[in-house]
């Protein structure tokens, strides 16, 4: 959390406060540690924490941990409070949970269960933090960052995913790594009634990780997307318990989670990578996540988006790297569109970053962002040994590869390959079929 990485600990005895803070510092968390009541109001209103640990009982102070707790849920609704109670407190502490503390931890406590109560109301801490930064990125603008896009295949998606924003189905996105499988989630999430509730991202492989000990999902989190959306992210990491869970969850209790005291209303969306899950997920939950599956096109399917996408990224980029604009020159669009990308738009803008960074002062030339696709199916390029052939041997080689990567940059399309370089598509037949490039007519 970018405002807020660390945890404020707050109790009247010091050597309580020493070993709470040294076994949570142990663990790679930051702290701060008070004794008083005005130190935790005066921490709080210096730079709110991600977290507060909080006593019931501070010696010395005007005020108690309960009242603290209503201050904070009054200013800092977002930040979990875990309180620390005496045996003699339970009751008291109790009710803290019921006037919004997350949870408390008894005296003399366990490490253990002071680690894990923790980690989840860090865990809750960060995703409602993600949620209140995505509420703002649409309040200041008004909508969240565009999808950019003009290609059939883009068009389609979108279409789909605005009838899907209008309905409560489950779904099922799927597409290669980078994507965009969580924008369109989110896209769905922002056109729906469900708008104004959270938008929670799980991880599959971190559900799974953190089982507890009766083979249930913390409800924590579930619980914090009251009314909203959470997306599932690459289902395909469920292990065969989660999934075994996850699929009662969906059955029998219409998301009343084990441990939580009330259902949770939301929707699902889930993420995998193919339209076909592996052996060993389970059909039967399969199809209660896939109600509607949706494809979400590889970047390659949609190669007219590439100049609107890299003008898009790139003025994007400027922004946020506090860089002078740039544009690309007609080569450097000419070779990313030529690219083969395995990474999709995650790797197309990683390549502009690294361009706008590393790159000339003016424009972005072909140069600068050469060799940016990946593996062996990327642009295709001049081989090496082509200065060892003869001059005849080397121009058939050369006009091989050249039109071959440029019906590969229109997509196979000859009428387009043909208008491009400026041949007549009678010509251009006759020139691939000599030089044995594939190609369909468009």
């Amino acid at each position: 959390m970018a405002n807020s990485p660390d945890i404020l600990i707050v109790d009247d005895e010091s050597d309580i406060r020493a070993l709470i803070g040294d076994i949570l510092e142990d663990e790679g968390f930051a702290t701060r540690r008070v004794g008083t009541a005005q130190g935790a109001l005066d921490a709080l209103t210096d730079q709110p924490p991600a977290m507060i640990i909080l006593d019931i009982w501070l010696k010395d102070s005007d005020m108690d941990g309960l009242d603290i707790l209503k201050r904070v849920k009054k200013t800092h609704p977002h930040i979990p409070v875990v309180i620390i109670s005496g045996h003699g407190n339970i009751e008291i502490a109790v009710g803290a949970i019921k006037q919004g503390a997350f949870d408390f931890i008894e005296k003399p406590f366990n490490i253990d269960q002071l680690l894990v109560v923790t980690r989840r109301a860090w865990e809750v801490a960060n995703l409602r933090h993600e949620n209140i930064s995505l509420r703002e990125t649409r309040n200041q603008k008004g909508q969240l960052p565009a999808m950019v896009g003009q290609s059939p295949a883009f068009r389609a998606m979108m279409g789909q995913l605005d009838k899907l924003a209008q309905s409560n189905a489950r779904v099922l996105l799927h597409g290669p790594v980078g994507s965009g499988k969580m924008r369109a989630a989110q896209h769905i999430h922002a056109h729906s009634s469900r708008a104004d509730a959270p938008f929670m991202r799980l991880s599959c492989a971190a559900l799974s990780a953190q089982m507890d000990d009766t083979g249930a999902f913390d409800p924590t989190p579930w619980a914090a997307a009251q009314g909203g959306v959470v997306y599932l992210d690459a289902i395909a990491d469920l292990s065969q318990a989660a999934q075994g869970y996850l699929f009662r969850v969906l059955t029998e209790r219409g998301f009343m989670f084990q441990g939580a005291n009330d259902p949770v209303d939301l929707r699902l969306i889930s993420a995998h990578q193919t339209a076909d899950m592996p052996i060993s997920f389970r059909q039967d939950l399969f199809d209660r996540l896939a109600v509607i599956p949706l494809d979400i096109p590889a970047l390659t399917q949609r190669r007219e988006d590439i100049a609107p996408l890299c003008g898009h990224f790139l003025h994007q980029l400027a922004q946020t790297q506090d860089l002078p604009p740039r544009s690309l020159t007609p080569d450097a669009l000419a070779v990313l569109e030529a690219q083969v990308w395995p990474g999709n738009l995650r790797q197309l803008r990683n390549t502009l970053e690294r361009a706008l960074i590393f790159g000339g002062r003016d424009e972005i030339t072909a140069a600068d962002v050469s060799d940016s696709g990946s593996g062996e199916d990327s642009a295709v390029s001049l081989d090496p040994s082509l200065v060892g052939l003869p001059l005849r041997a080397a121009r058939e080689a050369f006009e091989k590869a050249y039109l071959a990567a440029q019906i590969q940059r229109f997509d196979g399309n000859i009428s387009r390959t043909a208008q491009f370089v400026e041949m007549e598509r009678s010509a251009l037949h006759r020139k691939i079929r000599a030089l044995g490039i594939a190609g369909d007519d468009g």
